[in-house]
């Protein structure tokens, strides 16, 4: 039997924070943010709310019913905010929710963690761990690393997560093909410098901002518009389609300039494309499942529909999967 999404969940703090709020911090108009960007506002998690609860809000759902609990095989986070450098994020999130002894570990791709991971999850349910279910979930609390005197990015960022319970399905169903592409010649587009063995924190390296998140936006879109439309071309041929054959899109939030970007390159009608950026903004590797929960609330998915998923992330990272919706 193939492997696909039998569940979705997802979750965001309460607190909004909307364009004025941005705009007092980085001196930036209200309009200046929603023309270049297209967000009207994101959520904040509280300074007491780690990535691993956000992780196991929008997860717990997925495992309430304890057949399925006891029966969850691996569990894959993605983040680039972890709660802390070691151990995994995945082992809080994994105590969180209750579950038995099994692989629990993080897969750090920044905003394309999750498709990632999803891809991994779906190889060890395939090949190598006899699991019954796979749990994956993408989290990041970005507010924690914002500049908040840069308008480029603490314009575009929101905290929240993304959770999906992967299951065997019939072979005409789930998952049929995913591509995964990483360009370290790009890595220093997207960055957090400081607080690693490179550039360990201390009183001159936090007076400089190295612990804050960093973004060349406009080489980092450049770089998706060249990069993504290679690994979709990659996951549909595996998968035997054509962009006109997909039914739904679940593209990376970046911002939503970046979504409406991206269809355009890949030759997707907008009715197509589901868009949570204006509400929620870029939640990094929560970005692609989040939407995939919102859009499965507002528009229910259809057993049978073809859904194509893709992100551009740091690293630079690219991905995409193509899988029929069970």
């Amino acid at each position: 039997m193939a492997i696909g999404i039998v569940s979705v969940g997802g979750y965001v703090p309460p607190d909004v924070i909307g364009n004025a709020t941005i705009g007092n911090w980085a001196h930036v108009t209200e309009d200046w943010i929603e023309s270049r960007t297209g967000i009207k506002e994101r959520r904040y998690a509280r300074d007491d709310m780690a990535t691993s609860d956000m992780a196991v809000n929008a997860a717990r759902p997925l495992v309430a019913d304890p057949e399925v609990k006891e029966n969850v095989g691996v569990v894959v986070l993605a983040t680039a905010t972890p709660d802390q450098p070691q151990p995994a994020t995945a082992s809080f999130v994994q105590d969180g929710l209750g579950l038995r002894a099994v692989p629990a570990f993080d897969v750090n791709a920044v905003c394309s963690g999750f498709l990632y991971s999803l891809t991994v999850a779906e190889a060890m349910m395939a090949n190598r761990c006899d699991a019954k279910y796979g749990l994956v979930v993408g989290a990041d609390k970005f507010s924690s690393i914002m500049d908040r005197d840069d308008p480029r990015t603490v314009s575009l960022f929101g905290d929240g997560a993304g959770a999906v319970l992967l299951g065997h399905v019939p072979d005409a169903y789930g998952i049929q093909g995913a591509a995964l592409l990483a360009d370290g010649g790009a890595a220093d587009l997207v960055r957090v410098e400081g607080g690693g063995t490179r550039h360990p924190l201390d009183s001159d390296s936090l007076d400089a901002g190295e612990q804050l998140f960093r973004m060349e936006g406009r080489a980092v879109r450049d770089w998706g518009l060249q990069f993504v439309p290679k690994v979709v071309q990659d996951a549909l041929s595996q998968a035997g389609w054509s962009a006109a054959d997909v039914d739904r899109v679940i593209l990376h939030q970046g911002n939503t300039r970046l979504v409406e970007a991206l269809a355009e390159a890949l030759g997707i009608s907008d009715d197509k494309v589901a868009l949570t950026a204006p509400e929620f903004g870029n939640t990094a590797a929560a970005s692609i499942p989040l939407t995939l929960f919102e859009e499965h609330n507002r528009r229910p998915l259809r057993r049978g529909e073809r859904v194509l998923l893709a992100s551009v992330g740091g690293g630079m990272t690219a991905a995409a999967l193509a899988m029929t919706w069970y």
